[in-house]
């Protein structure tokens, strides 16, 4: 161990070793290795932070999640084509179901499809008690005036939702769901067939990571009275 006052240069070099001074720094020297062999609590919940950010430590937890599925399963050609069929048929597959919300995300309208899957999970509850407080969270989430991701829906179609809420059943959102549907199928889905993610994936490709590009407006349900959608890229 080096002579401690080499260590501290600026200290009065002609103190004596017998002085108090020198005594303290000598055993504070001596304790230091001692106390950084024990980490404290401090330093164990670092340790515990850091392990809960690798992604290994959540990578099965990430699997099961809808915007994983592609990365679980790869999608053949074949497969991607089938979802240009219908509209339906793409929102049946979940891996088409994840591709199709991937790029609504890139569009900002991803309340649409979140919207749709909520209804679907609405739909299959078990007894009337479950009924109402789901009925209560997607009422709050995408349909109440100013809600976090709320739809566009046309007034009547908000309005007879709106009353049913009290009392809900399991077709309390069938029109509003319907709605969103359509216009989904009509602007969204045909976008989707001419992007290049899914173009890529009909042509055996890796899916190039798609362009960010915001709405000029929205749209309601009168935009496409009478609009069938274009395929063809086909």
């Amino acid at each position: 161990m080096e002579n401690p006052l080499l260590l501290f240069p600026q200290l009065n070099i002609s103190a004596s070793k017998d002085k108090p001074y020198y005594k303290v720094m000598k055993s504070a020297i001596k304790e230091e290795p001692h106390k950084a062999s024990k980490p404290g609590a401090k330093q164990k919940r670092n340790r515990l932070s850091l392990l809960l950010q690798k992604p290994e430590f959540h990578e099965r937890d990430q699997l099961g999640k809808p915007g994983n599925l592609t990365k679980a399963a790869s999608v053949s050609p074949e497969e991607a084509v089938k979802w240009g069929e219908s509209f339906d048929k793409l929102l049946s597959e979940k891996a088409g179901l994840d591709a199709f919300t991937k790029f609504l995300k890139t569009e900002f309208s991803e309340e649409n499809i979140e919207f749709w899957i909520a209804c679907e999970d609405y739909k299959k509850s078990k007894s009337t008690h479950e009924l109402l407080p789901k009925a209560k969270t997607i009422f709050e989430t995408f349909i109440q005036k100013d809600a976090p991701k709320e739809v566009n829906l046309d007034f009547h179609t908000k309005e007879v939702t709106s009353q049913n809420i009290g009392q809900p059943l399991p077709t309390t959102f069938d029109a509003a769901q319907n709605t969103v549907y359509r216009l989904m199928e009509q602007d969204s889905y045909p976008r989707f067939l001419r992007s290049d993610p899914y173009l890529n994936l009909v042509k055996g490709r890796n899916p190039a990571r798609p362009t960010l590009r915001r709405r000029s407006r929205s749209f309601t349900v009168n935009d496409f009275q009478g609009v069938r959608p274009d395929f063809t890229v086909w």
